[in-house]
């Protein structure tokens, strides 16, 4: 009889999981709806947000983000004299996961490069923020006729030798997908994971506006925090890969990063990075943590300035 009721109880624990998760996914789609287009490329679909004209610049976001986290400030101050591309990574946000085992940031380059020439910009001047920094690298490594100049945000970019926090390597898992981010769909309420931004902003906070803006139900579908755990747990693989080639980086290169970043560390990353891209640039925002993007918008917008006069292009 024991076990009849734990079963009970188990299926009924499931049932409401299922449609609150449901529920949660579908009301956080509804109030943030793709802000772009959606390009197919190889099948394959990529959000691309898309606005301003004059030269192209791509913006390429962070870990457990999407357009949202670019459009908030630095796209519209760029595309008063840019075409600015705006895309969602792989899997996150609107754009369709396609690697079962987590899109690596070679694989992520080669398609937002395809989805950008689709959209005519055949060497753009790409911009990333952290993960999106390691994807911009692998982008000018792999596809260096398809760039004119590299900006790096508190780029993830030099093999590091913390380990990888708990929830994402919970969260890339199978087991972890099935049994435990559901319930974090589900149960976790919005107000806790806006609090959570501060933490990514620290020593700042998040402004006024940016989580209505950001939409955080959209971080928390299940979908899309299994896929970015997935990235987050093959990152350092992949960025000690790429490392070596770093040397065969020939277009301008500007770095910014905030000297109280401890999420991506400045002297552990732009400061070894900056010895090993040739030509490279550092400019450090003082007292300023891991999302120049958002809280430093034109001193940013400042450096790809710099690149594209660099380039040829202002």
């Amino acid at each position: 009889m024991a076990v009849k009721a734990l079963i009970t109880v188990l299926l009924l624990v499931a049932v409401i999981t299922t449609w609150r998760e449901s529920h949660n996914k579908a009301r956080a789609e509804t109030a943030f709806p793709p802000e772009g287009q959606i390009i197919d490329v190889d099948g394959v679909g990529i959000h691309a947000v898309i606005m301003g004209n004059g030269p192209d610049v791509v913006l390429i976001h962070g870990s457990s983000g999407n357009t949202r986290d670019m459009t908030f400030a630095l796209a519209p101050i760029l595309a008063e004299r840019y075409r600015v591309i705006v895309f969602d990574r792989p899997g996150l946000g609107y754009s369709d996961s396609f690697n079962p085992n987590g899109e690596t940031i070679v694989e992520q380059a080669e398609i937002l490069q395809k989805a950008a020439e689709k959209l005519g910009a055949k060497k753009p001047i790409v911009a990333g923020q952290s993960y999106g920094g390691a994807v911009s690298l692998a982008w000018a490594v792999t596809r260096p006729d398809n760039l004119s100049a590299l900006v790096l945000i508190a780029p993830a970019a030099i093999p590091w030798e913390t380990p990888l926090d708990g929830f994402n390597k919970m969260a890339s898992t199978p087991t972890g997908n099935v049994l435990a981010l559901p319930l974090i769909s589900a149960f976790v309420p919005e107000w806790y994971v806006e609090q959570a931004l501060d933490r990514v902003f620290a020593p700042q906070t998040a402004p006024e506006g940016y989580a209505d803006h950001f939409g955080t139900g959209l971080t928390i579908r299940r979908a899309s925090m299994h896929a970015n755990a997935k990235q987050r747990a093959n990152l350092l693989e992949e960025v000690r890969a790429l490392q070596p080639s770093y040397k065969n980086i020939d277009v301008p290169t500007e770095i910014v990063h905030g000297t109280a970043d401890d999420t991506v560390g400045l002297g552990w990353h732009s400061h070894r990075l900056i010895e090993q891209i040739p030509g490279a640039e550092l400019i450090e925002l003082e007292g300023i943590g891991h999302m120049p993007q958002v809280v430093a918008a034109p001193e940013v917008a400042a450096a790809i300035d710099r690149a594209a006069q660099r380039a040829g292009l202002r």
